[in-house]
């Protein structure tokens, strides 16, 4: 059987339907944080603080949008921005206390819906699926 880009399109669809990732106001996990917030907050949990520029690689995002998504966690009390030292330009975005407390209790969240997920695959398949992960995701990072 040959696999044609209908097929692969149909079936990403599928999965990300299943998962919930097309629900932007909603994690996957299911908790009412929109998906770029938590996105946000699990890399600022990794790097302690970022250079607003940074978050803005990380998260593929343009800048304008990184901007007013800064702006959202600011207002949500998640986030503070402050400047860089010897940068008249640059921003620090790092987490508050209670964006600590909403970051860990979102990967909490997220480490129990990947165990569940990884119980109903199969042993003998969870290395297959994870290459299988990694081969799309190289092909969809090519230029």
């Amino acid at each position: 059987m040959s696999v044609g880009p209908r097929d692969l399109q149909e079936a990403m669809g599928r999965f990300v339907r299943a998962f919930g990732l097309h629900q932007p106001d909603q994690t996957p996990c299911g908790r009412p944080v929109p998906v770029s917030e938590a996105h946000a907050l699990a890399e600022l949990a990794r790097a302690g603080e970022l250079r607003q520029v940074d978050l803005v690689h990380r998260l593929r995002l343009e800048k304008s949008t990184t901007s007013r998504l800064v702006g959202q966690l600011v207002e949500r009390g998640w986030v503070e921005r402050v400047p860089v030292p010897g940068d008249g330009r640059g921003v620090l975005v790092r987490l508050t206390s209670p964006g600590r407390d909403a970051a860990d209790q979102l990967a909490a969240a997220r480490n129990a819906r990947f165990a569940a997920v990884l119980d109903r695959v199969p042993v003998e398949a969870r290395e297959a699926v994870l290459r299988a992960l990694a081969v799309l995701t190289e092909a969809v990072d090519e230029p």
